[in-house]
């Protein structure tokens, strides 16, 4: 199978999913009461994690689908792919729509250092004193990247199946962090579909590498 560098066609990904979304938030960004978000806020500090989280995401997506026939793991890939830089082009719409920077003023997940709204421990989401974007939750290293990019066949699915459960396992970690810490109703939408949808995914992603042969 001839392959095409994934890297080659995330940006035009990301631009259509940036264009779509836009255009649906354009007529969501005014309603409710609660005041815009400030930009050390966690809604903010979200918003730009996850553009990163999902980025690379699109990334392993685009890899698996250059790398097996399975006609399941395609799709899966194409799915996640899609869906992923759709809500990576709302995030980056909020932001700009919000008069906030794409680039926050502190570290990478710093804002899960902020209080929870009702004061009460979150469940374990204080992770840490600030984090470069390959310790955010569930991020694969390049060393991971390099080796799913070097696979082939059922050994490139049962990686990319493994990164990719973690993955999803770090997202729905860092949508329930943003969740305990902001009523944004734009957040709350974002985050909460993010949850419901990676858990669901993980789910799929764990039955797939359950039947795949013996390594």
């Amino acid at each position: 199978m001839t392959r095409v560098a994934p890297r080659t066609v995330i940006a035009a990904v990301l631009v259509a999913a940036f264009l779509a979304g836009g255009a649906f938030l354009a007529g969501r960004l005014t309603s409710g009461s609660v005041a815009t978000p400030t930009t050390d806020s966690a809604a903010a500090g979200f918003l730009r994690d996850m553009q990163v989280h999902h980025a690379q995401a699109v990334l392993m997506a685009l890899t698996i689908r250059d790398r097996t026939d399975d006609e399941a793991v395609r799709l899966l890939a194409y799915d996640i792919a899609t869906a992923q830089a759709g809500q990576a082009g709302q995030m980056y719409g909020l932001l700009d729509a919000w008069d906030l920077p794409q680039a926050g003023p502190g570290r990478a997940m710093e804002w899960t250092l902020q209080p929870t709204i009702d004061g009460s421990d979150d469940g374990g989401h204080d992770m840490g004193d600030g984090m470069s974007p390959t310790e955010m939750p569930g991020m694969a290293t390049p060393d991971q990247l390099a080796e799913l990019d070097a696979s082939d066949g059922v050994e490139a699915v049962r990686l990319f199946l493994t990164l990719m459960i973690a993955h999803h396992q770090g997202g729905v970690e860092m949508a329930e962090a943003v969740l305990a810490r902001s009523d944004v109703p734009q957040i709350v939408s974002l985050a909460g579909g993010i949850e419901r949808s990676q858990q669901a995914e993980i789910g799929l992603m764990q039955d797939m590498l359950a039947a795949l042969p013996a390594a």
